[in-house]
This record gives structure tokens, C-alpha cells and sequence, in this order.
């Protein structure tokens, strides 16, 4: 059974926002000619790694609530360029929807069990025309759609 990791995605107000700046720092990687893939850099590396690569996800939580996930694909350790030692988180720049799930704040990132992470979205949950993100979030946390 796979392990995740939830992160609080810190100034980020929506998933629109996430797949805004998961877009712009593809778009930079091309420029520069890097090797196009998501990497998200953490200071401290998950112990964990072999339960987490098996299958595992990187869950966002947006504004206090998981709201989207992004399936891992390798763990990477660098040294940045002031000597500390980091780790690359490697993700499917796709964002899953999942049923919104509040979290309270923590600084870095936590172990989620499988059997506590939310379920991904049905497709047909995932639309709610002419609905801003933030009504549609409140509604589902109501048990309303």
C-alpha cells in the first residue's frame, strides 16, 4: 500500500494558482534548457522513500483543505548552492482534484496513510459550471456536491 506526503502550498489561493505557477516554471525549465519535469525542492528528505515511490502523491493543501494531488515519480537528493543538503521531490505535473479535506498548518511536509488520504474526484464531481473554486470547495465540505 503506498505512503503520500501532504505539503501546505504556501501563497497559493486555489489549484487554478498551482497549475498557474506548475506552468510557468515548466515553461522557465524549457528556457533554460532543463530537463522538462516538475521538482519541487524540500529542506528535509523522507525516510520513507521506497513506500512513497511506490505509488505515492504529493497532496496540496490550498487555503487549510487538500484539494488536489500529484503523483511522485522519483526522490532526489542535491546539495543547493549554500552547502545544504535538500531533496528534490519529482512530480506528474498533473493535478488530481480529491475530496476537499481540511488540514490544520504545519510547517514542512507530513506522511499521509493511504488510508487516510482523500479520494480522487469523480469526473463528473469535478464540474460545477459558472462556480468559482472557493464556493465549490465550501460546498463539498458541506456534503452539498
Amino acid at each position: 500500500m503506498p505512503l503520500h506526503l501532504q505539503k501546505l502550498c504556501v501563497g497559493c489561493d486555489s489549484p487554478e494558482d498551482l497549475r498557474g505557477w506548475i506552468d510557468e516554471r515548466m515553461a522557465e525549465r524549457r528556457r533554460r534548457g532543463a530537463p522538462e519535469e516538475q521538482v519541487h525542492v524540500t529542506r528535509m528528505a523522507p525516510k520513507r522513500a521506497a513506500e512513497l515511490l511506490d505509488g505515492g502523491s504529493l497532496y496540496w493543501v490550498i487555503k487549510g483543505v487538500i484539494l488536489v494531488r500529484q503523483p511522485l515519480l522519483d526522490l532526489r537528493s542535491v546539495t543547493g548552492a549554500d552547502g545544504v543538503e535538500r531533496c528534490e521531490l519529482v512530480l506528474l505535473p498533473e493535478l488530481v482534484p480529491v475530496r476537499p479535506a481540511p488540514r490544520r498548518p504545519f510547517q514542512g511536509w507530513r506522511y499521509l496513510p493511504h488510508a487516510d488520504a482523500p479520494a480522487d474526484l469523480a469526473e463528473d464531481e469535478r464540474r460545477a459550471p459558472g462556480l468559482p473554486t472557493h464556493l465549490v470547495t465550501e460546498l463539498r465540505m458541506l456534503g452539498l456536491l
